[in-house]
């Protein structure tokens, strides 16, 4: 609340200066704004974005903010303070979410973040890809309803193996991971009712839910994932029906379930009568190798299967696959019917023409080694610089899950650390309801090099002494 108050009285006061700038005029870097008025970088950021959304204010990547093109205003502006009362009480909390996909502030080091920087992006292969898919003369007619069915069967194959338990009739292209979860979600649970969630887990799961009017429950992990146990007593006390999890890799802690506790879970969801949901977000970012995922084994439809690609390609690849069998299949694409009518058909052809390439095995290769190379380049900086906390090593994924001292105030401390120019992410956000302890989440795929990385550990090593200190 304390940063969303600063950010306004900081565009009050960059309102008027913008308003005395020519269009296209350059306005401080961000640097100088937070020396200027003794603010944050965070709070920087966020001003600056309310005076985008007002129009007042244009940026461009690598060049900083400038005074937009105003038209000349004609009357008064319209009084809408009737809306608050119309809307009522009801509210949709995005900053989770819009944390994840702000850019870092000028000259701040990116040890947050969900995707791959542009210099480990298959941006080459991305381009051929849509070039090729955009001469199909039906490249822009109505796609099947469910999805290409050339698509579909990629999906199918890449989740099966050479198993074959799932088909592509129960494949349906959506577009993208976060709309996937909230169409599933949507068509799972009507509003108010309880979600059983991983705790700690992934932001946007709690934002979707959230916003849908479901009460999230936390079910502890530890560093094999979500506990069976504990799954099983929620469950019971609660009567939820839907669990969500992340079995491979898991977001923030990078865990993964080994095949007993997988087979225990569908168990206790079986006896429970309860859905899984189960994110495989992360199943192409394996170090090592990633196990089978959870649906390849469910033999009757207890899982409901999201499998994305924009994590290892390119944010805006706003492509991924829902897999399911039986009426829950059915009521999942009517929603998704009913909320959007189907993914724009040149990006189901341009992943298409991408994952049907000689390239893509390399890209993948290539991926694979260089998140090797970062996680291990993260724990030697951590090794040398913040020998004292504990991190994980995970096989997987991008994410790595530092314990912090009892006692230390994450959010300060993440805070903090962005003033001293790294980005980290605060573990507080991503438990359900009362933290276990104060945590930060350190993302090594979004750095630009291994070199930066080590930096960002450096400097956020001078913040943990300041707040270690007596």
């Amino acid at each position: 609340m304390q940063q969303d108050s600063s950010a306004a009285t900081l565009a009050d006061r960059l309102r008027t200066e913008v308003g005395r700038m020519r269009p296209g005029e350059r306005l401080p870097s961000s640097r100088s704004l937070v020396e200027r008025h003794k603010v944050s970088p965070v709070t920087v950021a966020r001003a600056l974005q309310l005076l985008v959304a007002e129009g007042l204010v244009v940026t461009r990547p690598g060049s900083g903010a400038f005074a937009a093109d105003r038209p000349r205003r004609t009357a008064e502006p319209a009084d809408l303070d009737w809306q608050a009362v119309t809307l009522g009480d009801r509210s949709v909390d995005a900053s989770g979410v819009s944390w994840l996909l702000t850019p870092p502030p000028e000259g701040a080091i990116p040890l947050s973040g969900g995707y791959l920087p542009p210099t480990l992006q298959p941006t080459r292969a991305l381009a051929t890809a849509m070039a090729r898919a955009s001469r199909r003369p039906d490249a822009w007619e109505l796609p099947p309803l469910g999805g290409i069915a050339e698509l579909r069967a990629w999906f199918a194959r890449t989740v099966s193996g050479s198993a074959g338990q799932v088909s592509p009739a129960d494949v349906l292209i959506t577009g993208g991971g976060q709309q996937s979860l909230t169409t599933v979600l949507r068509a799972l649970l009507p509003p108010g009712a309880p979600l059983l969630l991983e705790s700690p887990t992934y932001l946007g799961v709690l934002a979707v839910a959230r916003a849908s009017g479901l009460h999230p429950v936390p079910v502890p992990i530890d560093d094999r994932g979500l506990r069976p146990d504990l799954l099983a007593e929620a469950l019971e006390t609660t009567g939820a029906r839907v669990v969500y999890c992340q079995p491979t890799f898991q977001n923030p802690t990078g865990a993964v379930l080994p095949a007993e506790r997988r087979a225990e879970i569908l168990e206790v969801a079986r006896r429970a009568g309860a859905f899984v949901v189960e994110d495989d977000f992360a199943r192409h970012l394996a170090i090592g190798t990633a196990p089978p995922p959870m649906i390849a084994t469910d033999g009757d439809g207890r899982v409901v299967h999201i499998a994305t690609l924009t994590k290892t390609t390119a944010p805006s690849l706003r492509v991924a696959a829902v897999i399911a069998r039986g009426p829950v299949a059915e009521r999942i694409r009517a929603t998704q019917l009913v909320e959007e009518f189907f993914p724009a058909r040149p990006l189901q052809e341009t992943l298409l023409e991408l994952v049907s390439s000689p390239g893509w095995a390399r890209h993948l290769r290539a991926v694979r080694t260089a998140l090797r190379s970062r996680r291990d380049a993260t724990l030697a900086a951590f090794g040398r610089y913040l020998p004292d906390l504990a991190i994980t090593r995970p096989e997987g994924g991008m994410h790595q899950w530092v314990r912090l001292p009892s006692g230390t105030d994450d959010m300060a401390l993440a805070e903090a650390a962005l003033r001293a120019g790294v980005l980290v992410s605060a573990g507080r956000p991503f438990f359900p309801a009362e933290p276990s302890g104060p945590y930060l989440r350190i993302s090594y795929g979004s750095a630009a090099s291994e070199a930066e990385l080590a930096e960002g550990v450096r400097r956020l090593a001078s913040v943990v002494a300041e707040f270690s200190s007596p």
